[in-house]
């Protein structure tokens, strides 16, 4: 199985370097040197990586064959891509890859269905699953402890305890209902 775990950025000074942004929670085993990462584009790969440094927060690559800012900023925008065992998990018995989360149900703790998971998307606060619903309509869940409380993969499905009005519509406004209250007085 191929797993997305990089995204290269721009150049990093004149001797190829390149800053990456991970998409990987064990950047040290995926891109570690010597690993020898697929891409997409394709045609730009594969690429084995040659060193790696952190500099100022941000993690630095150099792959083989790559020497110069010109050849670096080629590669710009390209995914970088590991071969994984598919019965692979991770080491945390609370962290899952992106594969394992894809098509699970999701449904209420007390079994109401909510829909199927299709996408996870990664952004810098938190992930969120886009689920599916029933009838064809989409929700977003930040995959965060306090909503998603239980992923059983034997049984696959994520059980959810959603906040009101995260699912529905019964959120309730809290400065109307307060608005209300005061004009009553």
């Amino acid at each position: 199985m191929q797993l997305v775990v990089a995204r290269i950025g721009r150049a990093h000074g004149i001797k190829g370097e390149v800053t990456v942004e991970v998409r990987t929670d064990e950047p040290e085993l995926r891109l570690a040197p010597g690993a020898v990462l697929a891409t997409d584009p394709a045609s730009a790969g594969p690429l084995t990586i040659e060193t790696g440094r952190v500099h100022s927060g941000r993690l630095l690559l150099r792959f083989e064959g790559v020497r110069d800012r010109n050849a670096a900023e080629a590669l710009r925008n390209t995914l970088l891509i590991a071969d994984v065992d598919p019965d692979e998990r991770p080491e945390e018995p609370d962290e899952y890859y992106d594969h394992q989360l894809m098509d699970l149900d999701v449904v209420l703790a007390d079994g109401t269905e909510v829909g199927r998971i299709t996408e996870i998307s990664h952004l810098a606060s938190q992930d969120l699953f886009v689920v599916e619903r029933p009838d064809g309509s989409e929700v977003m869940i930040p995959f965060v402890a306090e909503i998603v409380t239980d992923i059983d993969l034997d049984e696959q499905r994520a059980v959810i305890d959603p906040p009101p009005g995260l699912i529905d519509d019964r959120a309730e406004i809290a400065s109307s209902r307060d608005a209300a209250e005061d004009d009553e007085r």
